[in-house]
């Protein structure tokens, strides 16, 4: 596969995701872990979950025109050091009310990472590359977030060395833009998008990044909760959970192939069902070879909504019209991380409550996705 092109590289983007997805996970986990350490209540972590998802939803407002501006190169480096100064901050002003604010200005610049990331790699191109490259993103996305978290059990979690690590880390990461000028998308004048533009964008595309959001931001913030409230130890959650995002990322050339040869409304649908039918196993049998291959296939299907519903907002779009489009997407996948875990909180006390509602969430957007799909007459092989 052929990252390096003259015009249009997705060798620095990818690049530098990997290394950031890296230090992301790792931090993912480390954040909740260490406030003890700190001497902040743990009680706060759902808080601070939501003080970065408020941030990601800033941040998908207001970066279009930063890209604009310094394009996307520079505001690659900008968004990048922007979070590594977080991480500095952090232990050092170890109170709840620090990292609320702290947290909250990473998410911003973790929303500015994903939307230069994604409209760098979906500009120009066909409908072919984009799917071949928004696949490279979604497995090193993925794939660095898995290594990232693997992190805590060699690494730790206690003192200041684990922060000083993801600060390497991003560093690490501005280096493929620094140090290679070529291959940014070539200068455009970036379109806003009206409301009336936005209300024309494709509703399936956008119901799921929504579903997208809301299933993921279950599965970071309460997953891991209701594993270990069940009969599964530590190291059981741990490999129950990666395998929950080595099914994602196992999923995406497949996705990046079939969205090429099938409307990509029915192929959400058929992700959908496929989360639907992971949740029917674990009905049937609790059992840990069961849960493991369940959970891999519900990482398949939640993983596989985004990109999906990212090339289909962008099929018909003009280059100039990438940035902002990447922007409501984002904005959307925000929106349902942040009323996800808030609304599956309700289903905590149940048995299976968790996968009662991925059930339900999943189970609903595969009929709007089916529906929507005839009533557009979508075809299974594409124009």
């Amino acid at each position: 596969m052929k990252l390096l092109r003259n015009n249009d590289s997705a060798f620095v983007p990818v690049t530098g995701l990997t290394v950031f997805a890296i230090a992301s996970g790792y931090l993912m986990s480390l954040i909740p872990l260490s406030m003890a350490s700190f001497s902040i209540n743990t009680s706060y972590a759902s808080w601070l979950a939501s003080a970065y998802y408020v941030g990601l939803l800033i941040g998908s407002i207001m970066i279009e025109p930063i890209i604009a501006k310094i394009g996307h190169r520079f505001s690659f480096i900008s968004f990048l050091l922007l979070l590594a100064a977080t991480v500095v901050v952090l232990p050092f002003f170890p109170t709840k009310e620090s990292w609320l604010v702290i947290r909250c200005v990473a998410g911003i610049a973790v929303a500015g990472i994903f939307v230069v990331v994604e409209s760098w790699l979906l500009m120009g191109d066909s409908p072919k590359e984009r799917a071949k490259r928004l696949s490279f993103y979604m497995t090193s996305l993925y794939g660095g977030t898995t290594l990232g978290q693997l992190a805590i059990g060699f690494i730790g979690t206690q003192g200041i060395v684990p922060f000083m690590v993801v600060l390497a880390l991003l560093l690490l990461a501005t280096l493929p833009p620094l140090l290679i000028s070529q291959g940014q998308p070539p200068a455009l004048q970036h379109q806003s998008l009206s409301l009336k533009k936005i209300a024309q964008f494709s509703k399936p595309a956008i119901v799921g990044c929504i579903t997208s959001g809301v299933i993921m931001g279950t599965i970071y913030g309460l997953m891991p909760l209701s594993l270990s409230q069940s009969h599964f130890d530590g190291e059981q959650v741990g490999v129950l959970m990666a395998a929950t995002i080595l099914g994602g990322m196992v999923i995406q050339p497949i996705v990046s192939k079939l969205s090429v040869i099938m409307s990509k409304t029915l192929l959400l649908a058929m992700v959908s069902l496929l989360g639907v039918f992971a949740m029917g196993m674990i009905y049937l049998s609790e059992n840990y070879i069961v849960m493991i291959v369940a959970l891999g296939l519900l990482g398949m299907s939640s993983f596989a909504l985004y990109p999906i519903a990212i090339t289909l907002a962008c099929d018909k779009l003009d280059s100039s019209c990438i940035v902002a489009a990447t922007q409501v997407m984002l904005l959307s996948y925000s929106i349902g991380s942040a009323i996800g875990p808030l609304s599956a909180g309700n289903f905590m006390l149940q048995h299976n409550g968790l996968m009662n509602f991925f059930f339900i969430v999943l189970l609903t957007a595969a009929i709007y996705m089916l529906l929507a799909s005839l009533r557009r007459k979508d075809h299974i092989l594409a124009n």
